[in-house]
């Protein structure tokens, strides 16, 4: 396997770049500072931190909105994060605003996958909600793992003004939340998108970010062909292409919405 940590050197570069990234952001959009939601889980609570870092405690407002499948140790987590981080922060259950718009719809009562992509999408709503009446940006939460395997919500998640930690492999997001104070109990904790009951990344995803991120950075993002990848992390050719067949199939995920060329 190939190692995707930076050096300490590396890691204080990149963190001081991110921090700039996103006061440039903001001063850009003439903003008042940066609202996020807060999900228990490592990107959030260091993308958060960030956030602080860069902006100040009293620039960011987060939100915890949790779902009816939410667990009360992620809930807990994510207020823990706020405390810490001394932001304000608002406690927000959306179950029942996404009852509200399955009950238009109960044919897909029993959809799993579209009902938890609602919940991501309502989560999105409340964020834009917040931001536009105390004119902030939206702060994403994804990581460079998750964007090229399209393991977000379209709209939900992925709807966002930057993503402060787009470009690290989640390996890497590991390594920087310790740096920035993450408590460990977040950084070891299973990562899970919160969509439905008991619901992990790597049990979904099929493998785990230990495999997808050297097969990321070798194949998909790097220059050696399936074969040679294989061949260089010990994994079986069927995981690359897994790999890259989610990566091309997620394209549009990653693309702007797409209009016909215009005609002469």
């Amino acid at each position: 396997m190939i190692d995707l940590r930076f050096s300490e050197a590396e890691l204080a570069r990149r963190r001081e770049h991110i921090g700039s990234f996103l006061q440039e952001q903001v001063a850009a959009a003439g903003a008042e500072g940066a609202v996020i939601g807060l999900s228990g889980g490592i990107d959030s609570a260091t993308a958060a931190s960030l956030a602080v870092e860069a902006l100040g405690a009293n620039a960011v407002r987060a939100l915890v909105l949790p779902g009816t499948v939410s667990t009360d140790q992620n809930m807990s987590h994510a207020e823990l994060v706020a405390e810490e981080l001394g932001i304000a922060y608002d406690l927000v259950p959306i179950g029942g605003m996404v009852d509200s718009v399955l009950d238009g719809f109960p044919e897909i009562s029993d959809d799993k996958v579209a009902i938890g992509n609602a919940r991501a999408r309502m989560r999105a709503v409340c964020t834009y909600l917040i931001a536009n009446h105390d004119e902030r940006l939206v702060i994403g939460t994804g990581n460079r793992s998750e964007a090229q395997v399209g393991y977000f919500t379209k709209y939900g998640d992925g709807a966002v003004d930057c993503h402060p930690i787009g470009n690290l492999y989640k390996v890497q997001v590991r390594q920087l939340a310790r740096a920035l104070g993450v408590p460990e109990a977040i950084v070891e904790k299973p990562p899970t998108a919160g969509l439905w009951a008991d619901q992990t990344d790597e049990e979904e995803l099929g493998l785990r970010y230990e495999t997808l991120d050297p097969i990321l950075a070798l194949h998909v993002d790097g220059p050696l062909s399936a074969d040679a990848t294989a061949r260089e992390l010990d994994v079986e050719r069927e995981t690359v292409d897994r790999v890259r067949e989610l990566h091309a199939q997620s394209a549009h995920k990653r693309a702007t919405p797409p209009s016909p060329e215009p005609l002469d």
